[in-house]
């Protein structure tokens, strides 16, 4: 199977993921934003996409970045003054590596119905137990405050509906954040589409989805190649992404 021709840089996957979402319409002009926390330091610092930029425009030279407390250590742009959602949810939530969050139109669309998607088909299943509603809109996250509170409330969930705003999704490295991005707006597609139909979704049955999230989460081979299938398609049409 072939893979990608060189490894990525961090601030060369994030530019990667932000155009690969964006081409699958997860993106809304500049809302949104993606955190990476660094490895290389202990300091909580973390890349950050920059604010003002479409998605599809970024390349690995635009990512900042940012302290623990979202103050820009090194970029030419500024930080979006949403921030706070991330710095609060890596400062709660060690295993959130990558936190994404953009306001996808299918799941922003049952977001304004403050409703969760049922677990109606095999991929949804990677998502069982694992999706949060945070139900309360108080406006924009533009404090620590308020980015603690969301990350009290979403707990543990990798896939978050954030009530009348958008979705956040959580994961332990971009490849599988993106991957789980990307499929968490589809199970929200189906979901709304069946309602569309007028018909009842039959939900997996709860005894079923324990080996089949088994199955989907734990084959890091399918992040892998849907990863690197991305970025391949990606670089045959814009490999400036990497500059």
């Amino acid at each position: 199977m072939p893979g990608l021709d060189q490894p990525l840089t961090v601030p060369q996957k994030i530019a990667c993921a932000a155009r690969i979402l964006d081409a699958e319409g997860y993106a809304l002009d500049v809302a949104g934003h993606i955190t990476v926390v660094r490895e290389d330091a202990d300091d909580g610092s973390m890349w950050c996409t920059p604010y003002g930029l479409w998605w599809n425009e970024i390349t690995a030279s635009d990512i900042l970045a940012i302290d623990a407390d979202g103050e820009v250590l090194e970029g030419r742009w500024d930080v979006t003054p949403a921030v706070f959602i991330h710095t609060e949810m890596h400062r709660a939530r060690p295993d959130a590596r990558v936190v994404i969050h953009n306001h996808p139109y299918y799941g922003s669309l049952l977001s304004t119905m403050h409703k969760l998607p049922e677990i109606t088909d095999q991929q949804a299943c990677m998502f069982d137990g694992d999706i949060a509603l945070f139900g309360t809109y108080t406006g924009g996250v533009d404090d620590a405050a308020g980015g603690q509170h969301m990350a009290d409330a979403v707990g543990s969930a990798t896939a978050v509906i954030l009530a009348n705003h958008g979705v956040l999704i959580a994961g332990e490295t971009t490849e599988q954040a993106v991957y789980r991005a990307s499929n968490f707006e589809r199970v929200c597609r189906l979901n709304y589409d069946a309602m569309q139909v007028g018909q009842t979704p039959v939900p997996v049955p709860p005894e079923q989805r324990p080996t089949l999230k088994a199955a989907v989460n734990s084959h890091h081979m399918t992040v892998r190649y849907y990863w690197e299938g991305a970025v391949r398609r990606l670089l045959r049409e814009a490999p400036e992404v990497l500059n």
